[in-house]
């Protein structure tokens, strides 16, 4: 440790050339492309090359990120496709990046943009004629924890039904495929082959290459001065060099993105942080070996470590209250020329991982430190990137905010390029959607939230997993004082939303697990609620649009497969891509002749309301659209009694007959103006009230005082996805998406193939009708101890993969666990047998006939025929 301390401060701003052995273009100093507007100068004198003056593409930023997307689209056979540098290529994050690649990602989707990555990583050389120094020895990540190990066993479950390769293995395994390690301090272990480093200037330099190759420009150094939208949704990107104008641009600028936004009016939630590494020299024990070491996480301890030449690199990431935010250049910018610069290093902030890593690693105890690197990387406030078109303003793409920009790069390029050429998104992957931010996502909640999520890099992820840095924000609903100090809250696209309610005698607080855990019998205590008497529940995240104007119907009848309701009436509603893959659920009334609201998901806002907005933009209709989410609370209120609670506040007929299904009626409910619409997620007879926030209280304590007699009490959105799921409502993201079509996804009731309209996607669904789906969505019953599913385990029949869930809760009501899972057509009977992997066990399921648990309105209308027969 002595050696190592005594190095501290050597070589601290060396450029990494100096052990890469990779040759480095001299450094420039470029102004702050948003700040200083440079001379113009003759384009071809300095560039080298002629200037496009037009452009279908324009990709702002030179970072593997950027150079990937131009790579892409010009292979994928775009014309005119530009990206401009400020200074020069790699210049940012990339250039001094340790460079891992991984096929693991605790999520879903981003496996794919992993594999997809690293798949172009291992042809790029020989397609391009360019070394990219990538080297595949694998990877494990370390368990010396009995939660680690389950941690493993639940990501092995999530990774089984996908290409990738993954092996839970044991200490003696892990021994071999890292003899330096201190096999007595770990349980288990995380294989991964084909895992590894790569080197990120060569890889840029390689992709730049191939995007050369196949016709697309380069320009450096071109700083962007100015971007100005045009009227026919183009833009014109300023330059010193000249004006390009743009059918679309990309944002693709890592910590200079904010900037770059700035240009247009947006403030995007990205901030660089310090990241440290530290490379030894020649270490003798890794020079003896015969074969690469795997990179090994130690997760712990916080930190990876991979061989780097005859030596070791090693990074750690620090508590939270330890990193360090450069949040001076979110007040004041990137200072003018900084790009291959890197800041002071601090082993100190980082000892506490440096020492684990020794105990774990012990020749780093002897090894000498011949470079420690520290360098600015992007974060978001939730670590994952910002991808896709934003909404606001037309053909403005972002590909920011990339916490681990080399294994995304190659896989997000190939998305995006994708997206951009065919008009609709590859693959599902809205956890990185833009527009999942707002303006409620300021700079205090983003510092909180990005020094949290790089603290918590390496914790345990836990199912169901709430972080609490830079809570509540400005974003919380009439009754959010309320209720606050009576339940265990979530966070829902910035809104505080109550997920269970305390009683005495529960064990209180956030209490995460694999296995049921705290939450579990009050959650069926409030399933019995919703059943027996009445609950109320706060819906306010809820998304909520007004569509008006003369072509107002016209654009919805586009837009959903749904015919659209007659005026006081809702119905449920999908917009489908022109593939027929299912965009979005949304819940649509027309309020008043031409007026519709439309309700969709908290965290699908931006989502839908960019496809509206775009599609009425294109489609030139004549329409408002208003986003009306923060000024509106919604509660929920649902069960037997329900109707006993409203009437007592109303002189409206909330009978049967008076308000019947899927109906909407502006009513007084307590002397408050209230929207009501009778439907409700639960399945259970309810209304979902629409009332203006500041009177959001009143109505609530209205109900609450009204339903003592009928054992009115709060219920969350736990229950309410029990409920929900025994009734055999699918929900979108899960159930649908857009990997899913509508047919497979059971959704048929919903897609009027015959109505007149030609709605997007209506020529492919006909197409998938036509020739018949191969998997459809299953409702499966499972047998289950103490554990339930809850989405993308893996389905086995006969020792073989066979689908996967979807999503899963235990029905409170059936007492047992179930859960949706696609399986292909010859395992979709019921009654047939298959199995759910959980936490490491292949526990017995059957598919079952759905739902466990009719809907009121259909107990309601089987009633009354009874009666009629009687």
């Amino acid at each position: 440790m002595s050696r190592i301390l005594n190095l501290i401060n050597v070589h601290v701003r060396r450029d990494l050339s100096a052990y890469r052995g990779i040759a480095r273009l001299p450094l420039r100093t470029i102004c702050c492309t948003s700040r200083k507007r440079g001379k113009e100068s003759d384009a071809s004198t300095v560039l080298g090359k002629r200037w496009k003056d037009t452009a279908e593409t324009v990709i702002i930023g030179g970072g593997c990120v950027g150079v990937s997307l131009a790579y892409h689209l010009a292979k994928g056979g775009m014309k005119d496709v530009v990206l401009l540098e400020k200074s020069e290529l790699t210049a940012g994050s990339t250039w001094h990046a340790a460079g891992l690649t991984t096929y693991y990602h605790p999520g879903i989707n981003l496996k794919k943009v992993h594999y997809d990555s690293i798949k172009l990583y291992e042809s790029l050389e020989a397609e391009t004629g360019q070394a990219v120094g990538f080297h595949q020895p694998g990877s494990v990540r370390i368990a010396a924890t009995p939660a680690r190990v389950d941690e493993m066993k639940y990501q092995m479950t999530r990774t089984h039904w996908h290409v990738t390769e993954q092996y839970f293995i044991g200490p003696e395994k892990v021994h071999e495929l890292f003899p330096l390690l201190d096999v007595n301090k770990v349980l288990a272990g995380l294989y991964t082959p084909g895992d590894g480093h790569i080197d990120p200037y060569s890889l840029t330099m390689a992709l730049a290459a191939g995007a050369r190759m196949y016709g697309a420009q380069i320009y450096n150094p071109a700083p962007v001065t100015g971007l100005n939208p045009t009227a026919d949704g183009k833009w014109d990107v300023q330059t010193p060099h000249g004006t390009i104008r743009a059918n679309r641009i990309v944002n693709a600028t890592g910590f200079w993105a904010r900037e770059v936004g700035k240009l247009i009016g947006f403030d995007h939630p990205t901030i660089p942080v310090h990241h440290q590494y530290v490379v030894t020299a020649t270490v003798p024990e890794v020079k003896a070996l015969k074969k690469e070491l795997p990179v090994i996480r130690d997760l712990e301890g916080s930190y990876y470590l991979r061989q780097e030449r005859d030596g070791l690199l090693f990074g750690p990431y620090e508590k939270m209250e330890k990193m360090v935010l450069q949040d001076s250049w979110v007040r004041e910018g990137v200072p003018p020329g900084f790009g291959k610069e890197l800041f002071e290093s601090d082993l100190d902030r980082i000892m506490e991982h440096v020492e684990m890593a020794m105990e774990m690693v012990p020749v780093l105890k002897t090894a000498d430190i011949i470079n420690i690197v520290s360098g600015p990387i992007t974060y978001t406030p939730d670590l994952l990137p910002m991808v896709g078109p934003h909404q606001g303003v037309r053909n403005y793409w972002c590909a920011i905010g990339f916490g681990y920009g080399v294994i995304h790069a190659g896989g997000i390029g190939k998305f995006l390029s994708d997206w951009i050429r065919n008009g609709e998104p590859p693959y599902d992957l809205i956890e990185c959607d833009p527009n999942r931010y707002g303006n409620w996502a300021d700079v205090p909640f983003m510092c909180a939230k990005a020094r949290e999520s790089y603290g918590f890099n390496n914790v345990v992820g836990y199912p169901k997993e709430e972080r609490f840095a830079g809570r509540p924000t400005c974003r919380t609903s009439g009754v959010y004082e309320l209720l606050k100090d009576k339940a265990s809250m979530g966070l829902h696209a910035g809104w505080e939303q109550p997920h269970w309610f305390y009683k005495p005698g529960d064990e209180v607080g956030y209490n995460p697990s694999f296995k049921r855990t705290n939450w579990f019998a009050p959650v069926g205590r409030e399933c019995k609620l919703v059943m027996e008497k009445v609950g109320v529940i706060d819906l306010t995240p809820f998304a909520k649009f007004i569509v008006k104007g003369k072509d107002s119907h016209k654009l919805l009848d586009r837009l959903f497969a749904n015919t659209m309701p007659k005026v006081g009436l809702t119905n449920i509603s999908h917009m489908l891509t022109p593939t027929g893959r299912v965009f979005a659920e949304v819940t649509i009334t027309q309020l008043a002749p031409g007026e519709f609201m439309l309700i969709t998901g908290s965290g699908s806002e931006g989502h839908d309301l960019r496809w509206i907005e775009d599609e009425a933009a294109n489609g030139g209709y004549d329409v408002d659209i208003s986003n009306v989410t923060d000024g509106l609370g919604v509660l929920g209120i649902a069960g037997p009694n329900s109707r006993r609670v409203l009437q007592k506040l109303t002189d409206e007929d909330m009978s049967d007959a008076g308000f019947k299904f899927l109906h909407c009626k502006s009513i007084q409910l307590a002397g408050v103006p209230v929207r009501a619409i009778r439907i409700s997620y639960t399945g259970e007879l309810g209304w979902e009230l629409y009332i203006e926030q500041k009177n959001m209280a009143a109505v609530y304590q209205a109900m609450m005082e009204a339903g003592k007699d009928e054992g009115i009490d709060n219920f969350g959105t736990y229950a309410m996805n029990s409920l929900r799921l025994e009734k055999g409502f699918r929900g979108w993201g899960a159930e649908m998406n857009c990997d899913t079509n509508p047919l497979e996804a059971g959704l048929d009731y919903f897609i009027k193939l015959n109505k007149p309209a030609d709605f997007i996607g209506k020529a492919a669904l006909q197409e998938i009708k036509a020739k018949g789906v191969r998997r459809k969505l299953s409702y499966i019953t499972l047998d289950t101890d103490d554990i339930d599913p809850e989405g993308n385990e893996t389905v086995w029949h006969n020792g073989k993969v066979v689908g996967n869930t979807t999503s899963g809760a235990y029905s409170y009501s059936t007492q047992q666990s179930l859960a949706f899972a696609y399986l292909p057509l010859d395992l979709c009977s019921v009654g047939q047998k298959v199995q759910v992997e959980l936490l490491g066990r292949k526990y017995s399921a059957m598919v079952s006939q759905e739902p466990l648990v009719l809907t009121e309105p259909t107990r309601t209308r089987l009633q009354k025929k009874a009666k009629s027969k009687a």
